[in-house]
């Protein structure tokens, strides 16, 4: 067996392999050593005990202030010793509990006045003060460790529970690692050893020493140098395969031909291409020309023209004989998006059928909530070739759904789609299509890839003209005065002739309503009911940061058809013409919403986030957002892009219950201070970090990444990239790198697997987290 896969249970006790599974799970060698400290901290550093929260499950370092003589208990039997830790400036306590006094000997002995102390607890308050409810610690050496050497050396701190504290991850991982140590044969190089002398770097062994017991910073560093690379190039060489075998695929060229739909669309724009849309035009038209298989992801800001891009490459595969997939994630944006591609075309639009330019094609729409008859007929568009442009959501993605030549696939807001789902649209009928994803603010795994280099990359970095400035605000919901301001503002906004969104986190009156349904659901994650039918429950979303008030559950988010009645009994909007739009309508009835609203029929949409993207109605001014930090950065910045499309200013109103200064207040001010998109997306991704670069985790919370970050190491990242194509353009198998080949084929598995395209199930998903089995946060 190799030593790595090595069950814990045969190298610690049973007792403390069990518990390392259950809390952590971690089950074999290789788990448990590359659970690498979370941070390190040397004597002296405390923790500041001012930025705890309520509820949090922590490890912090501290000081001893002072220790209270321990006392009966009065209201039960048994005796309790109160300790207070400071950081210098804010105090913390510790209660611990035993049945007599003199049973405390242990912690008096420990927990000296001065001393430095590890703890780990959960964040509780107790008559206004701070307290970790059942602490447990470990005391630092005061200055000399067991061999009489003086302790200056980093010390680690491990993601740990309640259960499994740092320090006993740390004695754990000490009982593993030296006996490999002492026989330095346990842990084969992944990397070739050609690299490793290029790049001067430690060895494994040595690596996972310098980390896990580091002997002073520079040690330290050393080490996490190695792993930093060793984990960039092992995610490289995955990338860097992926994109040999799919340079050996086969795609049919589409150049396009002068004198065909494309040229007539170009004849008619009514203004210029901008310099980036005609720079990333040339780009695809480049990629699309070629007999292998575009992917190409196209970022832009919300307004920035990704959707006029999109349809000249549709145009110029249409003229190439072949037919193009829109993939929208809602019914909503795939109407809009064939109502904005009919009216570009005109008679464009109706290629073959009377009336239309002989020149043109047809563009047909697919989704879920069609009736039979309009389903056929969009079937047997798209099988025929008819159509040459298919408008749908997931229905799009149904095995009967068949294409007479599917040249390219267009994906809408490409975080809303599995990779497995994008994938088995490209190669409908047997053969692989180009394929075009679009996003707007950039969500923080989107970064990530494009830093890993999986996709090739367009930006559209300039803005039409005629984008008309909007103004963002941060309205605390407890200044009654400044909520009744944002409806005043509303109704002055409809007395012009303007319209307004107001958006919810959530519907109001699910099914699964109860006292704790709508604070567990993720908010930024629309409800059930909003999801097309045969959609994936679980998109790709960034979930909201939930920060429950101290001691107190965290009310239910906004609804909408509660904010709609608020909306039309405030005396300011009473007499507003006043409707709401979300999944659960009919689709009939959604349309028929927007329509009105479009057509200036209706001055206030109380909707969820079913407007969040393409929408476009120029004369909308206002967006309030209710409950606004149940939203994430990209989100918010795609709302707030529904306003100041006209050439009229816009004005976004957040409404908030989160204090200033806590991670959502953060969120927000950065939202109001700017909008620009790709700045946003940097804030985003330094607060919740990659997410998991190569599988379905969305978030920092259970990120794929131990020590690379996409903004630190961008340059470790960019050097292990040449290095992985260089060696997969020699060795494309692996073959002459078995250590590497198998730590590759560890890496890209369950997830992982599907983002690379090399099968797996089918809608697989990673476990979801345990609740209360969080690693704490150090």
């Amino acid at each position: 067996m190799d030593e790595l896969d090595a069950p814990l249970s045969s190298r610690l006790g049973a007792r403390t392999a069990a518990l390392l599974a259950e809390e952590l799970g971690l089950a074999t060698v290789r788990d448990l050593l590359w659970h690498l400290p979370r941070r390190y901290v040397e004597r002296g550093q405390v923790t500041p005990v001012g930025d705890l929260e309520a509820g949090e499950q922590v490890t912090v370092v501290a000081r001893v202030q002072e220790v209270a003589a321990p006392r009966p208990m009065r209201a039960r039997a048994g005796a309790l010793l109160q300790v207070t830790l400071t950081d210098g400036r804010t105090p913390i306590g510790l209660t611990f509990f035993a049945r007599h006094v003199n049973q405390f000997a242990h912690h008096r002995r420990e927990l000296v006045p001065g001393r430095t102390v590890v703890v780990s607890g959960k964040v509780e308050r107790f008559r206004h003060s701070l307290q970790l409810a059942r602490p447990d610690y470990q005391a630092l050496p005061d200055g000399v460790d067991d061999a009489g050497v003086v302790v200056d050396r980093p010390v680690p701190l491990y993601a740990a529970t309640g259960k499994a504290a740092s320090w006993k991850v740390e004695k754990a991982v000490r009982a593993v690692l030296d006996p490999l140590d002492e026989r330095a044969d346990g842990i084969p190089d992944v990397l070739p050893a050609e690299l490793v002398a290029r790049h001067g770097l430690l060895g494994p062994l040595a690596a996972l020493r310098a980390v896990h017991a580091p002997d002073t910073r520079e040690h330290l560093a050393a080490g996490q140098q190695r792993l930093r690379y060793e984990e960039a190039f092992v995610l490289q060489t995955a990338l860097a395969q992926r994109r040999h075998e799919a340079a050996a695929e086969r795609a049919v060229a589409r150049p396009g031909r002068a004198g065909g739909v494309l040229d007539a669309f170009d004849e008619r724009l009514p203004y210029p291409l901008t310099a980036a849309q005609a720079r990333v035009g040339e780009e695809v038209a480049a990629d699309l020309a070629r007999d292998h298989p575009m992917q190409r992801l196209l970022q832009g800001d919300v307004g920035a023209g990704k959707t006029l891009v999109a349809l000249r490459a549709m145009l110029r595969v249409v003229d190439s004989g072949g037919q193009a997939a829109l993939l929208a994630p809602t019914e909503v944006l795939a109407a809009q998006h064939l109502r904005s591609l009919t009216a570009a075309l005109g008679d464009l639009a109706r290629g073959g059928l009377l009336g239309g330019d002989e020149r043109g094609t047809r563009v047909v729409l697919l989704t879920g909530s069609l009736g039979a008859a309009a389903r056929r007929e969009a079937l047997l568009a798209a099988a025929s070739g008819e159509a040459g442009i298919v408008v749908g959501t997931h229905a799009l993605l149904q095995e009967h759904v068949q294409f007479a030549d599917l040249g390219l696939v267009v994906v809408d807001e490409q975080h809303r789609f599995g990779v497995e789902q994008r994938d088995a649209l490209r190669r409908r009928g047997g053969r692989t299509a180009h394929l075009l994803v679009m996003t707007a603010t950039p969500i923080p795994r989107t970064v990530a890839m494009t830093v890993f280099g999986d996709l090739e990359t367009s930006v559209l970095d300039e803005l039409p003209p005629g984008r008309a400035p909007v103004t963002t605000t941060v309205v605390p919901l407890q200044r009654t005065s400044w909520v009744d301001r944002v409806w005043e503002r509303v109704a002055e906004e409809a007395a012009r002739g303007r319209q307004t969104y107001v958006v919810c986190p959530r519907i109001g009156e699910e099914p699964t309503d109860g006292p704790d349904a709508a604070a567990s659901a993720p908010a930024s994650v629309p409800a059930a009911a909003d999801l097309e039918p045969g959609a994936d429950a679980l998109w790709d979303e960034e979930p909201p940061e939930e920060e429950p008030p101290a001691g107190g559950a965290q009310r239910p988010a906004a609804a909408v058809l509660d904010v709609v009645r608020t909306v039309r009994e405030h005396p300011a909007t009473s007499g507003l013409r006043t409707e709401v739009l979300h999944g659960r309508l009919p689709a009939a009835e959604k349309e028929d919403v927007m329509r009105r609203f479009a057509a200036g029929e209706v001055d206030v949409v109380v909707a969820t986030t079913v407007v969040e993207v393409g929408v476009d109605v120029p004369t909308a001014s206002v967006m309030v957002v209710v409950d606004a930090d149940r939203f994430g950065i990209s989100q918010l910045h795609q709302l707030r892009g529904r306003i100041g499309r006209g050439g009229l200013p816009g004005t976004c109103l957040l409404l908030t219950g989160v204090e200033e200064g806590s991670a959502a207040g953060k969120r927000l001010k950065a939202l109001a201070a700017t909008t620009d998109g790709f700045a946003l997306a940097q804030v985003d991704l330094e607060q919740r970090r990659e997410g998991d670069v190569l599988g379905a985790a969305q978030s920092g919370r259970r990120t794929s990444l131990q020590l690379l970050s996409v903004l630190r190491d961008a340059d470790v990242i960019a050097e292990a990239r040449r290095d992985a194509t260089e060696l997969v353009t020699r060795d494309p198998a692996l073959t002459g790198h078995r250590a590497l080949a198998a730590a590759v084929a560890e890496r890209v598995s369950g997830d992982t697997e599907l983002f690379l395209g090399r099968g797996g199930p089918p809608g697989r998903r990673a476990p979801p987290a345990r609740p209360g089995r969080g690693p704490s946060r150090c």
